[in-house]
């Protein structure tokens, strides 16, 4: 059996999404968490709880708020407090936000982004000589579906999905080379949510039209390795660590609502982490999963033993991001979602333990290994 990527089997994940909702506020979930404010101590209260790699992002929309001119004053007391946290950081470049100034439809915003890459890239070298660990572009499935076929997100679009989606793997291939450039040790996360859809009758038309909704999930990543549409540039050296993101609201019926944990069409995380595993011959990682409230434990002891199955398979599943780690308030109303092992910060920036998943995070660390 394979060790675990990054010598723990979980990591931390910080919620840094900057898109702009339908209303079109800009979220800022990073600020809004307080992270940017207590970075540091999240970071060490995560050590804490032996979770020493984690997910964050930098806030592309506050680095270059004019084309071409970069403000680092967002991102770089971050760099220097995980690095005085002890804390390996997987950076995600773009995660849904893109400055007002660049349209994401034209080829300027592909430009646009490998030049931030870029430039973010030379600015990390200045800061820490480690290997660097970049999340190019997080979810270009569901940003795509979200915000190019239902139009609820900027830009806003319907029913040109699959256009977004070819849009941003021509961006993250164009992100990947350009990291390479500038320090061709560095390793690459592309996280896309992985789902089930299943039949909504018995009959033959219904699971074909099922199975091949499901298989939408892969295009991302077949297109980043060039599999699918070769003419976007990509090629399999670029699909490095393949990450899946997993949820309770990951698995519906085809057209219809969505399968609860132990509903009898509701497939199990192991199976569908072999499948993916298997397709790939890439390092997995369980990129994102948690529940909120109560559900807490109950969902982390149900992750951690599927993956602990998929591993004793044969797959190569290389750690569980638990994401996020701390509340933080929701995207559509800003409500307090209570998420991960850390409530909301105090004004000193201390967020209490939720106990139950801290228990069960113990336990399953021990089971593990």
């Amino acid at each position: 059996m394979a060790g675990w990527l990054f010598g723990h089997p979980f990591l931390a994940g910080f919620e840094c999404s900057t898109h702009r909702r339908r209303d079109g506020v800009r979220l800022d979930v990073t600020q809004g968490a307080k992270h940017d404010l207590f970075a540091e101590a999240d970071y060490m209260a995560a050590r804490a709880h032996g979770l020493r790699t984690a997910r964050d992002g930098l806030r592309w929309h506050l680095i270059e708020r004019t084309p071409g001119v970069y403000d680092w004053t967002s991102w770089t007391p971050m760099v220097e407090a995980a690095r005085r946290a002890d804390v390996r950081v997987i950076w995600d470049l773009w995660h849904y936000g893109t400055p007002d100034h660049t349209d994401i439809w034209s080829p300027g915003f592909i430009q646009r982004l490998a030049g931030f890459a870029e430039a973010a890239a030379r600015h990390f070298q200045t800061l820490t000589d480690a290997i660097p660990f970049w999340c190019p572009l997080n979810e270009i499935s569901f940003f795509a579906f979200i915000a190019g076929e239902v139009g609820d997100f900027h830009p806003y679009g319907l029913q040109r999905g699959h256009e977004l989606k070819r849009q941003l793997v021509r961006a993250g291939v164009a992100v990947a080379r350009a990291l390479r450039r500038i320090d061709p040790r560095c390793r690459l996360l592309w996280a896309e949510p992985l789902i089930h859809i299943a039949p909504a009758t018995g009959d033959v038309a219904s699971s074909s039209a099922a199975r091949e909704a499901s298989l939408t999930q892969y295009q991302a990543f077949d297109m980043i390795s060039g599999r699918m549409d070769p003419e976007l540039g990509g090629s399999p050296d670029l699909l490095d660590i393949v990450g899946c993101n997993f949820y309770p609201q990951n698995q519906w019926r085809h057209h219809g609502p969505t399968l609860p944990l132990g509903h009898h069409d509701f497939r199990p995380l192991s199976e569908l982490l072999a499948e993916t595993a298997a397709r790939y011959r890439r390092p997995v990682i369980v990129a994102e999963t948690g529940a909120e409230g109560s559900a807490r434990p109950v969902w982390l002891h149900y992750v951690s033993q599927e993956v602990a199955q998929a591993r004793a398979d044969g797959a190569d599943i290389g750690g569980i991001c638990l994401y996020p780690v701390t509340g933080y308030p929701g995207w559509d109303d800003d409500r307090a979602c209570l998420t991960g092992l850390f409530c909301p910060a105090d004004t000193q920036g201390v967020r209490p333990v939720y106990a139950p998943l801290a228990a069960e995070l113990a336990r399953q660390t021990r089971l593990l290994g």
